[in-house]
């Protein structure tokens, strides 16, 4: 169980990172111009570069806490905001028509949602 949630958290925690990097530091247009990323052309640039910290610091929650052992509540509690995120992502996409990221975001939300269950349950850390 604890190697299965490990794993869950570091695949999230990998998007999360590419996802935060991309936002972050690509421009925009750039970012427009990409399959996927067609909504960033709606919204403005301190909107998806705040959405990029905010993946990179899911990033760092859904890992460093347990690594350090300093308040590992912090990783189920970070993959439940990724859940939340994860909504946002689908309902964005969906009313975009882009139809082929809502499934791909379905399965980010379903292990962010198994990490949470396994880390506040029966995979909690214990000290």
């Amino acid at each position: 169980m604890n190697l299965t949630l490990w794993i869950a958290a570091g695949l999230l925690a990998a998007v999360a990172l590419t996802g935060g990097i991309a936002k972050t530091f690509v421009p925009k247009d750039t970012l427009a111009a990409h399959s996927g990323g067609g909504w960033t052309a709606d919204r403005s640039v301190g909107f998806v570069k705040t959405l990029g910290v905010v993946e990179l610091l899911a990033a760092v929650g859904l890992i460093l806490p347990a690594v350090v052992g300093v308040a590992p509540v912090l990783v189920p509690v970070t993959a439940v905001c990724w859940t939340l995120l994860m909504i946002g992502a689908m309902i964005t996409h969906g009313r975009r028509g882009e139809t082929g990221f809502v499934p791909l975001n379905l399965v980010y939300l379903l292990l962010a949602v198994v990490v949470a269950w396994g880390r506040f349950g029966p995979g909690a850390f214990t000290g």
